[in-house]
């Protein structure tokens, strides 16, 4: 059983029942690389950094940004500290392309199977490259998305980076 902690109680665990979809894949997706996640529920919303960080009570930059772009043809993941701005020619850089660009929700969603606010660092759809920033690997802890925008998780930014199967490589802007 997955067991979904609703911050906002003191319930404990939710049935399967009541897992929503999206949580499912994500939590299976860890389990499938050896790796067990505990997923939090906040009811209040965590769809930006900010408020993700206010909900669970961590640091601003212990929040897991996935951002998805477009680098030349390509679709990517960066994984970007809650506290930092994304440079988008590091980005594009570091993919081994010419030019980086924003791509719009539906985009987002077929790549990754997740909206936006609730994209995880892993469990898409399709395989994308992802790229680290290093900011986060100072933390022992860091909260990403479970594929809601209120479900989230907390695990070390190393396992996080194996399970993405990331590349850490400078990606804020100055």
């Amino acid at each position: 059983m997955i067991e979904i902690i609703d911050a906002s109680s003191n319930l404990g665990g939710m049935s399967d029942e009541k897992i929503h979809p999206n949580v499912a894949k994500v939590t299976d997706a860890a389990r499938k690389a050896g790796f067990e996640i505990q997923v939090k529920k906040f009811p209040e919303g965590t769809k930006t950094a900010q408020d993700a960080a206010t909900a669970i009570g961590v640091s601003v930059g212990q929040i897991v940004k996935s951002l998805v772009f477009g680098v030349d043809d390509e679709i990517v993941m960066a994984l970007v500290s809650g506290s930092n701005q994304l440079d988008e020619k590091k980005l594009a850089a570091a993919a081994g392309g010419a030019k980086c660009k924003r791509v719009d929700a539906d985009a987002v969603r077929e790549a990754t199977g997740f909206p936006i606010g609730g994209v995880p660092p892993f469990g898409h759809t399709t395989q994308l490259r992802v790229f680290v920033d290093p900011d986060l690997l100072q933390y022992d802890e860091v909260w990403a998305a479970a594929g809601t925008w209120n479900d989230n998780f907390g695990a070390a930014p190393a396992d996080i980076v194996r399970v993405a199967g990331g590349v850490v490589v400078d990606l804020k802007r100055a």
